[in-house]
């Protein structure tokens, strides 16, 4: 179980993605949840929604979580940093949502020893099937290390990697429900041309991708050994997969993930 209290400094899409995951998912109550927001349209809509204590004072969260997230966009942390780095106490665990900031420079900035987790979330991280890919500063004690990995883990799946990775996992795991999004589309578009109801197509599609993943997941199989399971000789499936190579569909999402990951 776990008891501690939660901050979130931002209450934007993906901090809310966590919130909401956290609290139908994992257990955790919204009287742990403390959180902050700029707007009062912002925090209105997450007091309504989720009941947790949210205000616009980013030092009395600071100074109330044991966790706490920064879910700001990576320009505002300097400014965020600098207003509630006095506020933190030295057991406190910054856990930073943002992509390309570095542990280093968050520890900088706070200007002392700081326990600091860079982690990479996604937005099904709402309907608890999130994947939380993270690192720890040599501050983060092991025991430290196994609490947030539970607490990712209670709203999807969590790992562990190197700080030098974590560039790298937006494009797999942070951005790539956008392009799952895009097949969905395009399958439900091809469905509803061949007469297929649209609700149906969304239906069909988004269940056939919900299995296909739970399959990987489950089964412990190469995705290709589970394609091949489909494919007959000289059936339509085959046929299917092979007008896809040739309009270069692993290179597109490839070429995707490079320019996701800046390269």
């Amino acid at each position: 179980m776990i008891d501690q209290q939660i901050g979130f400094i931002g209450s934007g899409k993906m901090a809310q993605s966590i919130m909401n995951g956290m609290i139908q998912y994992g257990g955790i109550a919204p009287e742990q949840i403390h959180a902050s927001a700029v707007t009062e349209e912002t925090i209105d809509h997450v007091k309504e929604k989720y009941q947790v204590d949210i205000n616009d004072d980013n030092r009395r969260v600071a100074s109330e979580s044991d966790i706490l997230f920064l879910a700001v966009k990576p320009h505002v942390y300097p400014h965020v940093i600098e207003e509630i780095r006095k506020d933190i106490n030295r057991n406190t665990i910054i856990v930073t949502i943002a992509v390309g900031v570095r542990m280093k420079d968050i520890e900088l900035a706070f200007g002392k020893e700081t326990k600091i987790i860079r982690s990479m979330p996604n937005t099904p991280s709402l309907v608890g099937e999130g994947m939380t890919v993270f690192c720890a500063n040599e501050h983060v004690l092991d025991d430290e290390i196994q609490l947030i990995h539970d607490l990712f883990s209670l709203y999807g799946r969590s790992d562990q990697v190197e700080e030098k990775m974590m560039d790298a996992i937006p494009a797999i795991s942070g951005s790539s429900p956008a392009y799952g999004y895009m097949f969905i589309e395009a399958l439900a578009d091809g469905a509803v041309k061949q007469g297929i109801p649209r609700e149906e197509a969304y239906q069909y599609a988004a269940q056939a991708l919900l299995g296909a993943a739970k399959m990987v997941l489950d089964t412990d199989k190469h995705p290709g050994e589970l394609k091949d399971q489909v494919c007959t000789p000289g059936g339509t499936t085959i046929k299917a997969v092979d007008a896809l190579e040739q309009n270069s569909f692993r290179g597109a999402i490839i070429q995707a993930m490079d320019k996701c990951s800046g390269k």
